[in-house]
């Protein structure tokens, strides 16, 4: 099975045995975006082009949309809405321009209306066109500036060197002749400097400007709306969820598998057994009931970060296990056979196996059932007793935690004889109607027996 495979399979068992609590969670995402949904009021944008007739170089065409956003453009744009409490500096925040193709300024104006965007986007259209052409001339002397009357005046200069030509002497005297050429040669030259200025000067084309057409009314939110800050709020707070959850996994140092586990106890491994899957009504240790509560609720009761449990055979087949292990310890052990059974406290796995192996062995060995806690692990002195067995489930507790429990049963005289990891499996119904196999008790009541000789 490829890496990605398992992280797959890890998410989604993440979010099987965590749906509780990702749902609430992602519940108190949704509120907190609408919360910031009401912090910043809905904005609505809309656009209006302006049109630059002619030829225009891109960065003709950059200047222009900076011209557009301008505080002279825009200060009269906010003066000509009069909106109360709004200044020319704020509406500049509202008011962008960018240059499309086909030499097109997009003047785009953001409101906390439809009609009020639509009127700022309008506005600054006009005003940006009204500064173009002021800029370009239209406002100097029209008979000094306006081209139309510099060309007129230039054809009315034109037909005067005309009537001077035929005028003169018709080409008699060489005087004549070079007057009426150098006549012509005038009116040609005034035609050609005329042609130029036109091509050279862009008056014409920024006198052109265009508006085209009124912004259309915006129909609906800026990004982001509403319910876009909603949605995002509860799929950030459901991703951050399992992303936690699979940093907490990564770093999590509990040991897995059977031979770490024997490693971090100093001794061999007896065998592993298989524990009916149940869920406890509440933990042992648990002192707070308020909170017991509120784990169930939240569903983090459940341990996520351990496989699926297995499909076991029937009774018969796990209770071959719970023999297999007190027979290897009646083989290792010199009579008489006792044993003190150490269960990390909070267990609930091992606390149930233990009670099982207890009832099981039928007092050969004599086992002695025990919890230790593990932040301050502390094991009954050494009365008869040939040794300890540690009894724990995978993937609960780390090498220090374990090492912890080995050096405190050392301290009250007991060696550690082995170890028996125990796992959870989903139980199947047995397959015949007959009398249960020989020794079987309830595990629990067993081990509750056996705890309560502990010291």
């Amino acid at each position: 099975m490829s890496d990605d495979t398992i992280r797959l399979v890890t998410i989604g068992r993440i979010i099987r045995r965590r749906r509780r609590l990702l749902t609430i969670l992602a519940l108190v995402g949704a509120l907190v975006g609408y919360g910031t949904s009401l912090l910043f009021p809905p904005r609505y944008t809309t656009s209006a082009s302006v049109l630059l007739p002619g030829a225009w170089e891109e960065r003709e065409l950059l200047t222009q949309a900076e011209v557009a956003t301008s505080s002279v453009v825009v200060d009269r744009a906010a003066a000509t809405l009069g909106w109360t409490g709004v200044s020319g500096s704020e509406l500049r925040d509202r008011v962008s321009a960018e240059a499309a193709d086909g030499n097109i300024i997009k003047i785009s104006g953001t409101a906390d209306t439809p009609k009020r965007a639509q009127q700022l986007s309008d506005q600054v259209a006009k005003e940006f066109v009204a500064f173009a052409a002021r800029i370009a001339g239209d406002d100097t002397d029209p008979d000094a500036a306006a081209p139309e009357a510099l060309r007129k005046r230039v054809e009315e200069t034109s037909r005067r060197i005309t009537d001077l030509a035929e005028a003169a002497d018709p080409g008699r005297t060489v005087e004549s002749v070079q007057g009426r050429a150098e006549l012509a040669k005038l009116r040609t030259t005034l035609q050609e400097a005329m042609d130029k200025l036109e091509q050279a000067h862009p008056a014409t084309n920024e006198a052109n400007m265009v508006v085209m057409g009124p912004a259309a009314r915006p129909t609906g939110e800026t990004p982001p709306t509403r319910t876009q800050l909603i949605v995002a709020g509860a799929l950030l707070f459901f991703l951050v969820t399992v992303v936690g959850h699979l940093a907490a996994a990564r770093v999590s140092r509990r040991l897995r598998t059977e031979p770490e586990i024997a490693a971090a106890v100093g001794s061999a491994l007896l065998g592993t057994v298989d524990v009916p899957d149940e869920r406890p009504a509440h933990r042992p240790g648990d002192r707070d009931p308020r909170a017991a509560r509120i784990r169930r609720l939240l569903g983090v009761d459940i341990r996520w970060d351990i496989p699926t449990p297995r499909s076991s055979g029937d009774e018969a087949g796990r209770q071959i296990r719970y023999r297999r292990v007190c027979a290897r310890l009646r083989d290792q052990l010199p009579a008489p056979r006792r044993l003190l059974v150490v269960v990390p406290d909070g267990d609930e796995i091992a606390r149930r196996a233990a009670g099982r192996l207890a009832a099981e062995a039928e007092r050969d060995p004599l086992l002695r059932v025990v919890g230790v806690s593990v932040s301050q692990p502390m094991v009954p002195d050494r009365d008869n007793e040939s040794g300890a067995l540690v009894v724990l489930s995978a993937a609960s507790w780390t090498a220090e935690e374990l090492a912890g429990i080995a050096e405190a049963c050392a301290d009250a005289g007991h060696e550690v004889v082995g170890a028996v990891v125990a796992g959870s499996v989903r139980a199947r119904p047995t397959r015949s109607a007959g009398r249960p196999p020989e020794g079987a008790a309830p595990p629990i009541a067993v081990g509750v027996d056996a705890r309560g000789g502990s010291g």
